[in-house]
């Protein structure tokens, strides 16, 4: 596994150490302030790479919203054969090229970064601290000294008795699982079209995502370094301000908000829209680039 990470770890440890060496003149060398913010900026950075991913993943949640009536269709055809039930779902898939997975891809590319990191920081935290990819014995010295309100960002809730780490780390912990749940919540209170729920395959599986990450979060949390806290704390935040974008500004047709648009718009312009406009959403608007309305041809008398 070392062997397949490790070029991961070379590309993590790099990114912190530049940043680290960009912020050391400004807040210090040993400085917690320097090596959190590094671990922020690695954040920014990833998730600035999967932007294409996330695109990907709302134009799929939409394709999958489009296909609901034919998977209703499907359900009840094949209500008695799930195994024939299933084959038809996946051709409609096919078909649409769509996947009801493409909520979980931003989350699963960031999984062997997410490993990579947890690593190297943990390989900090031990004594003597180890170093992976591009950190020196002096980085590693550094990074093990530095604290994150008065705790060493290397150091678990499990594996010290020092209650400022246990304290920072539950604070850590109930932050990462709540973000979790407030940026799912969000998407299904706001971002999705309102639907039967049930033998709703889309709006079963957000329900488990609602429920289901903030508890692994929280369990698993207490084994992960205070540096691996922020930096999934802040990629939950980052998660919540650019889904809040989309859903304010590019919503998913026939959500709440949406309709919550529209209504916006009717009353700035004192114009009810035609029911013969069709407004058609595409990836190059989540890119800010709008796209016109298109009126449907009248047949000619």
């Amino acid at each position: 596994m070392d062997s397949i990470l490790k070029p991961l770890y070379i590309a993590v440890s790099w990114v912190i150490v530049t940043l680290h060496d960009l912020l050391s003149p400004i807040f210090g060398t040993d400085s917690g302030v320097s090596w959190s913010l590094a671990i922020v900026g690695l954040v920014i950075l990833i998730r600035i790479i999967l932007i294409p991913l996330f695109v990907k993943q709302i134009k799929s949640q939409r394709a999958l919203t489009a296909l609901q009536p034919h998977m209703k269709e499907i359900q009840k055809k094949y209500k008695d054969d799930r195994q024939k039930q299933s084959e038809e779902m996946m051709k409609l898939y096919k078909e649409h090229k769509t996947n009801p997975l493409a909520s979980c891809f931003p989350i699963l590319a960031q999984a062997p970064i997410f490993f990579a990191l947890f690593t190297v920081l943990n390989g900090i935290g031990k004594t003597p601290p180890i170093k992976h990819g591009v950190f020196t014995q002096d980085d590693v010295v550094s990074a093990a000294n530095a604290k994150f309100f008065g705790a060493p960002i290397s150091q678990t809730f499990l594996g010290t008795d020092i209650t400022t780490v246990k304290i920072v780390t539950v604070i850590l912990i109930a932050f990462m699982s709540l973000t979790t749940f407030t940026t799912q919540r969000q998407l299904m209170l706001k971002g999705m079209p309102k639907m039967d729920s049930s033998n709703n395959m889309m709006l079963q599986q957000q329900k488990i995502m609602l429920y289901a990450f903030p508890v692994i979060f929280a369990i698993s949390g207490v084994n992960f370094p205070i540096g691996v806290l922020i930096y999934w704390s802040t990629t939950n935040l980052w998660t919540w301000g650019q889904q809040f974008y989309v859903i304010k500004r590019n919503p998913t047709p026939g959500s709440p908000a949406y309709e919550e648009l529209q209504k916006k718009k009717t009353k700035k312009s004192g114009v009810i829209p035609s029911p013969e406009v069709e407004v058609i959403e595409t990836t190059e608007e989540l890119k800010g680039q709008r796209s016109q309305p298109k009126k449907k041809k009248k047949k000619s008398k």
